[in-house]
């Protein structure tokens, strides 16, 4: 069972360097930027390849990463409900469940904020689940 899962991971990721690669300008950049910054807040990220799109998880959803003609945008699942002091979210902010962050070309990705955020919605999953 756990090779499967392995083998599941292993061809998302590649689903997800694809797309990277497909999106041959900025959006693919910021793209792979995102995903650097994911496994670099949670080493035990999960990549999956779900509604057409890169999803990363970790004891429940994260967030997923889609790409538009002017914008690469992560939704992340349980959003409103995270604290988000540095004003990251910028899209969807009208629902009760969901936020997401627009990331236009040019954009400057506050690392640190970015990476905090990414940690707080894992630790909602993680009190989720008990």
């Amino acid at each position: 069972m756990k090779k499967c899962a392995t083998s599941q991971t292993e061809s998302a990721s590649r689903l997800i360097d694809a797309r990277i690669e497909e999106l041959s300008d900025w959006r693919g950049k910021t793209l792979s930027q995102l995903r650097a910054l994911i496994q670099q807040a949670d080493p035990e990220v999960v990549e999956e390849w779900k509604w057409s799109v890169p999803v990363w998880s970790h004891d429940g959803l994260i967030c997923t990463g889609e790409a538009y003609k002017r914008a690469v945008k992560l939704t992340f699942a349980k959003g409103a409900a995270l604290s988000d002091p540095s004003g990251l979210f910028n899209s969807s902010l009208e629902g009760n469940t969901r936020r997401a962050i627009d990331f236009h070309e040019g954009d400057t990705i506050d690392e640190q904020a970015f990476t905090t955020l990414i940690r707080a919605a894992i630790a909602l999953n993680q009190f989720h689940r008990r």
